[in-house]
């Protein structure tokens, strides 16, 4: 690698390694990872001997195999827990966090609710106190924490400042990441939580095969998160996927409707929605024209998502899939009758965890160079 002294090419392939360990499904070999790499068996001897020494890796009880006479083949595997992350979800009434390790994997939870939503400071003192009990949770340590994202309401720029949230100005100028940063002492980032939902839906949702995506939550609650080519589309300031702001789109006209509680931040105001649509599979007339009503809603925004962004796939998310048996065919049948475009319409598999696994997913994008070092062409 011309123009690296030693240091940086011995940096360079050990990150190459550890990212190769990281996405592996299981243990490796010297020979799997010489394949992975494109490193020698002796650098990767070396490699493999001083990240065992450093806690990164274990290396596994050799294991003879049928029909191999000589000896076992060394097999390594990422300590993923050695390295852990922090997700936060906001919402107006409630704080959710999880830690996760390097590929992904929830090792702890704590979820509490808000003392005061419409205090910025106070809230973000209860999500800093939260992200540690989720710690304390997973059985780990602060100097095992290398990073942090924070899901939230709102048009949230490139820099994680919140520029504006529908109904309050209180949060406006907020830099979050910066503000959870002063609370606890590692790279924090911050993005809207649709569009964090859409990242987990494709990163370990019903999205994996599709690369334009809107992950919609349509109902009491309403906002668009957006991929195009895989990737988050923010728009100016973040405002990408806010409809709730345009006045144009009818998405108020349902939002005091039982069945659209549906998306409710509130544990009882989803069970009186959960209640009507119990109703509604049973018959009752009242109900189903509630649910006709709120499929009309839903239709219309996703008859004009069809036709503007025109991804190749919709998820119905936020409290919506608890009702997929129900909406999902009534809103594919109304999509057909106004003759969209072939758009596919899935309901999230991730529940009300996608915002938290896209902040986790958000987190490792950003420090993966810090974890596991620039990516390097191979010779």
């Amino acid at each position: 690698m011309p123009g690296m002294n030693q240091s940086a090419v011995r940096r360079v392939n050990t990150s190459v390694t550890l990212r190769a360990l990281a996405v592996s499904a299981g243990p490796m070999t010297l020979a799997a990872l010489a394949e992975q790499t494109g490193l020698s068996r002796r650098t990767l001897e070396l490699i493999m001997d001083s990240l065992v020494e450093a806690g990164w890796v274990t290396e596994l009880d050799r294991v003879p195999t049928s029909g191999n006479a000589g000896r076992p083949a060394r097999r390594y595997e990422l300590r993923a827990e050695h390295a852990l992350l922090a997700a936060v979800c906001i919402t107006t009434s409630d704080v959710s966090a999880v830690i996760a390790d390097v590929r992904g994997r929830i090792v702890g939870r704590a979820h509490r609710l808000l003392r005061a939503y419409q205090d910025p400071h106070v809230t973000l003192d209860d999500a800093a106190a939260l992200v540690l009990e989720a710690l304390d949770d997973a059985g780990g340590s602060t100097d095992r924490l290398r990073a942090g994202a924070v899901a939230s309401g709102g048009a949230i720029d490139d820099h994680g400042i919140v520029r504006r949230l529908v109904h309050t100005t209180r949060w406006e100028g907020v830099h979050l990441p910066g503000e959870l940063k002063r609370r606890i002492q590692v790279p924090w980032f911050a993005d809207n939580d649709t569009n964090l939902g859409a990242l987990a839906e494709r990163w370990r949702g019903v999205a994996g095969d599709h690369d334009n995506v809107v992950w919609a939550i349509l109902g009491n609650r309403t906002g668009l998160g957006i991929l195009i080519r895989g990737a988050v589309h923010r728009g100016l300031d973040g405002a990408a996927g806010e409809i709730i702001e345009a006045r144009s789109i009818p998405t108020a006209s349902v939002e005091h409707r039982p069945v659209a509680m549906l998306t409710s931040p509130e544990p009882a105001e989803r069970r009186v929605a959960l209640d009507r649509f119990a109703a509604a599979r049973a018959g009752d007339t009242t109900a189903l024209a509630e649910v006709d009503e709120l499929v009309e809603n839903i239709a219309s925004i996703l008859t004009t998502l069809s036709w503007t962004i025109a991804p190749s796939l919709i998820v119905l998310g936020g409290g919506l899939e608890d009702a997929a048996d129900v909406l999902l065919p009534r809103v594919r049948a109304a999509l057909r009758e106004a003759r969209t475009p072939a758009v596919e319409l899935r309901a999230t598999v991730l529940g009300r965890d996608a915002p938290l696994i896209g902040a986790v997913k958000l987190a490792l994008d950003r420090m993966d160079t810090e974890l596991f070092g620039p990516l390097t062409p191979r010779a």
